[in-house]
């Protein structure tokens, strides 16, 4: 395997967890109302016989400033989307008028606060795990290949130093986010 291809394998796996920490970040509730808190949301659509998001059954929105809307594009799933809501750990009990379902959300309490930051800084290590897991994979198939004697040992120092760089840059973009996202809790 040349040295360019395992760098850029172990780039796309470490992108991948970035790209995985925004995702799940956008779920973590903060003290305002925010669409992400439901959009990806799996709802068990019994008259469809299927298990979908709630951004693909409904229009999700904010009003009132912190109060987030959801108006199913078929009436007869808001019972579904509200069951879903109720099983999730948002913690927002769902008000529906037959129509739309509303959403207030409260704000929170230091308490909860710092249970969310506990929380996001535990995604947040999972994934710098995963970005030194795409490391340990890298420079074993570095290690490999120098076997093989695909690569010579100054390519494979080089490659190491890469990787090791590839990691670090990971990590910070990885730091970045969980700091955004804690301030974004703790503001008041």
């Amino acid at each position: 395997m040349a040295l360019d291809e395992i760098l850029l394998e172990a780039e796309e796996q470490m992108e991948k967890s970035v790209d995985f920490l925004k995702h799940e970040l956008r779920a973590v509730r903060t003290g305002r109302a925010s669409p992400g808190l439901v959009d990806q949301l799996k709802v068990e659509v019994e008259s469809y016989g299927t298990t979908m998001s709630v951004k693909e059954l409904a229009n999700v929105g904010v009003a009132e400033g912190n109060t987030i809307v959801i108006k199913a594009f078929d009436p007869s799933t808001l019972k579904d989307i509200e069951r879903a809501i109720e099983k999730s750990e948002i913690g927002i009990n769902p008000q529906n008028d037959g129509r739309i379902i509303r959403l207030p959300v409260p704000p929170l309490s230091t308490e909860r606060r710092n249970q969310l930051a506990a929380q996001v800084k535990q995604l947040g290590e999972q994934q710098k795990v995963a970005v030194r897991n795409a490391r340990r994979d890298a420079n074993k198939a570095l290690g490999a290949a120098e076997k093989a004697k695909q690569l010579t040992e100054d390519d494979v120092e080089d490659g190491e130093k890469q990787v090791q760089e590839l990691t670090d840059n990971y990590c910070k973009q990885i730091d970045k986010l969980l700091q955004e996202k804690t301030k974004d809790i703790m503001e008041v």
